[in-house]
């Protein structure tokens, strides 16, 4: 066996891919590659994805050239059921074959589960060229696709069809045939720059290590961090070569990395009497339809301009007059509509909600919107909001889905709020009412901040209320996977704006404010609906709190105040402080309590007899004092004291059940003890259940 190591490479080259097709196959790629290759007992010491539009590859940095021998002991069947009479049956000879030993090599080893045949498989390692064929062969058809195709008379299928593949380890051609295309080392470089005859250059892949150097040469850039990078230095030179920078958007790096094999950016720009629209619909244009970037100038205003990814910087002027002739078009149509849409108040527009249908049993979305309005003023009511918030959450309410029926949401759906906000303005409207229409839909996203201010958070809240409150009323709650109104996220939106904004609400007063508005009959009662979507928000809120907070103390503060989610965080916040072995110790010992406690009969607990033991009277008397205190600290929100006062108290109760055996024989003193038990563990557990603290 030797231990010497070289790097592999497969390349797939086929006729453009779809950006999605590329990205979702270079994160395929690595775990289709580490399972063969560990399947293989194939050595490595990294791998990457690789790719462009007209290619997929795989680059593997020091691959064992040969597999290590094999020597692993294997579990066969019970002994009992591999010998009758001390004759081998059917299933021991069945194991020795699979092994490639006799019978007689086989042990009996005893197992919790009992006595069983175990053999050792040896098997002789094998050259990687002697493996990789077949290995490479079968990945090439396991990359998954959202669509395959099916080309020529075979029946292989692939995202579009494979035009060539250059398979090497080092400097040898691996032999690989797929859909009826052998490798090779030759692959091709870009379509156009430095193109033969109209045709991509050949270019020859001496070995795997220079692979990514060979195609830079031919003007790929297949390493996708490296053309992101180009890619983003040449959009800002772009940018300041007209007097600004540019407006950064991931997505579009994203969108225009699989595009492209080397990046080129041109420039292009529009009549300036386009600036009149809203920025967002200029640059919603440029980006939804034409994957194009924004620039801005020196003070912060958006130019006339836009810069476009291209694959070629080939006859740049007629790039750049297919690309302004198309802007043109569709900025002429943003503009008509906007200029319409003027024509007519946004008020005005609130009866067209009428015609849109909401929910067939919810009803219009005209209902839906008299509904979030009454609603966003109950939760300022219930949030004792000063009355100037609640008075721009109900103007903001009212308006907000109504630029829905107007002509540039119905063409730039994306843009809903952001039109409506800039209608407003137009029209005379407050700032702080128009800016409810834009933030209601915050947040939009995981990534996504909630809304900015008191109002528009009110009206955020009550549409995702009103839509959560209905669709679980009747019978629309998301199963498994599917969940088409988007209730898990409507109820992350809800809280984290309560979080991020410190409403201290109860959820049952929101759920039953929600339910109130509807007027039609639904399936669940007020109560039952209550209890349903508290249950679903306390699994959502769970998960929030988990991705900052110990499972342990999550569990334990939304076991007493998951109703309530500011303060549940507060609780967890302040049981964090406690080291974790500390709320081990409190988890164990509060545990052991409330399992006692069970069994409590009805009545306070009273002082322990004169003669009673030291560790009995000291919880007692220390018990009645902190009871005290933990009312007034819970009433003031004071926390970290009140859990910092259990934390003292438990080692007393864990020394009393040390030296006190509460199931004594004498009944009053047991019902005594146990009445105690009950006392402490109802008294700490209004605070958090400590008994799960230290669970996993």
């Amino acid at each position: 066996m030797t231990t010497a190591q070289s790097d592999l490479l497969l390349e797939i080259g086929v006729e453009e891919l779809p950006a999605s097709f590329v990205d979702g196959a270079l994160k395929a790629l690595p775990e289709l590659f580490k399972k063969r290759l560990g399947e293989l007992r194939l050595a490595y010491t990294s791998l990457e994805a690789l790719g462009t539009p007209r290619r997929l590859a795989v680059i593997v940095k020091d691959m064992a050239l040969w597999q290590p021998d094999l020597s692993e002991d294997m579990t066969g069947p019970p002994t009992k059921a591999a010998f009758k009479d001390g004759v081998p049956t059917k299933a021991a000879e069945a194991f020795a074959q699979k092994l490639g030993v006799a019978v007689s090599e086989l042990r009996r080893v005893e197992t919790p589960k009992g006595e069983y045949l175990v053999g050792t498989r040896k098997e002789k390692g094998r050259a990687a060229t002697e493996l990789l064929p077949e290995m490479l062969a079968s990945i090439v058809p396991a990359i998954p696709f959202r669509k395959s195709m099916r080309w020529g008379a075979g029946d292989a299928t692939f995202g579009r069809p494979i035009q060539w593949i250059v398979a090497l380890l080092g400097g040898d051609i691996i032999d690989v045939s797929v859909a009826g295309v052998k490798s090779g080392r030759e692959t091709f470089g870009h379509r156009f720059l430095g193109a033969q005859n109209g045709r991509s250059a050949k270019v020859t892949i001496p070995n795997a290590g220079v692979y990514t150097d060979t195609l830079r040469a031919a003007h790929v850039i297949v390493d996708p961090k490296e053309r992101a990078k180009l890619m983003e230095e040449r959009l800002h030179e772009a940018a300041k070569a007209t007097g600004g920078h540019l407006i950064e958007d991931a997505f579009l790096v994203d969108e225009n990395l699989s595009l492209v094999e080397e990046p080129h950016v041109v420039t292009g720009s529009f009549a300036a009497e386009y600036l009149e629209l809203p920025e967002r619909v200029i640059l919603e244009v440029a980006k939804g339809h034409q994957r194009y970037f924004g620039v801005r100038s020196a003070d912060n205003k958006l130019l006339a301009k836009y810069l476009s990814v291209v694959n070629t910087a080939e006859n740049v002027p007629n790039i750049v007059r297919g690309n302004d002739r198309v802007m043109r078009a569709r900025l002429s149509d943003a503009q008509f509509f906007y200029r319409e849409d003027l024509k007519i108040p946004l008020a005005d527009r609130r009866k067209k909600l009428d015609g849109i249908v909401f929910q067939k049993r919810l009803g219009t979305m005209l209902a839906k919107a008299e509904r979030v309005e009454r609603l966003a003023r109950e939760l300022g009511l219930l949030l004792m909001l000063p009355e100037p918030t609640l008075m721009a959450a109900a103007s903001g309410a009212h308006l907000a889905k109504c630029d829905l029926v107007s002509l540039m949401v119905g063409e730039f759906p994306e843009l809903q709020g952001e039109m409506g906000r800039a209608y407003a303005l137009a029209q005379g409207v407050s700032a702080d009412v128009a800016d409810v229409i834009l933030t209601h839909y915050q947040p939009k996203g995981a990534g996504d901040a909630v809304a900015p201010t008191d109002a528009g958070a009110l009206v955020a809240m009550a549409d995702r209320l009103d839509t959560l409150a209905g669709c679980f009323a009747i019978g629309l709650s998301p199963t498994g996977a599917a969940d088409p109104y988007a209730l898990r996220r409507a109820c992350l939106g809800v809280l984290r704006t309560m979080l991020d904004r410190g409403f201290d609400l109860k959820l049952s007063d929101a759920f039953h404010a929600a339910y109130d508005g509807f007027s039609m009959k639904l399936d669940l009662s007020r109560d039952a609906l209550a209890q349903k979507l508290g249950e679903f928000f306390t699994e959502r809120l769970r998960g929030l709190m988990n991705d900052k907070l110990p499972t342990d103390v999550v569990n334990s503060t939304l076991a007493v105040a998951a109703n309530r989610p500011l303060d549940a965080r507060a609780r967890a916040q302040a049981v964090q402080e406690l080291d974790a072995a500390t709320r081990a110790r409190v988890g164990e010992v509060f545990k052991r309590a409330t399992n006692i406690a069970s069994g409590a009969p009805a009545g306070a607990p009273e002082a322990p007899p004169a003669g009673a033991h030291a560790s009995e009277t000291l919880v007692f008397e220390s018990f009645v004092g902190m009871k005290e205190r933990l009312e007034q600290l819970t009433q003031g929100g004071k926390y970290s004291e009140a859990f910092g006062e259990v934390a003292g108290f438990a080692p007393k109760l864990h020394q009393y059940f040390l030296d006190v055996f509460v199931m004594t024989d004498d009944v009053a003193v047991r019902e005594n003890r146990l009445r105690l038990m009950r006392a402490i563990s109802e008294t700490c557990g209004t605070l958090a259940r400590f008994d799960l603290l230290g669970e996993g």
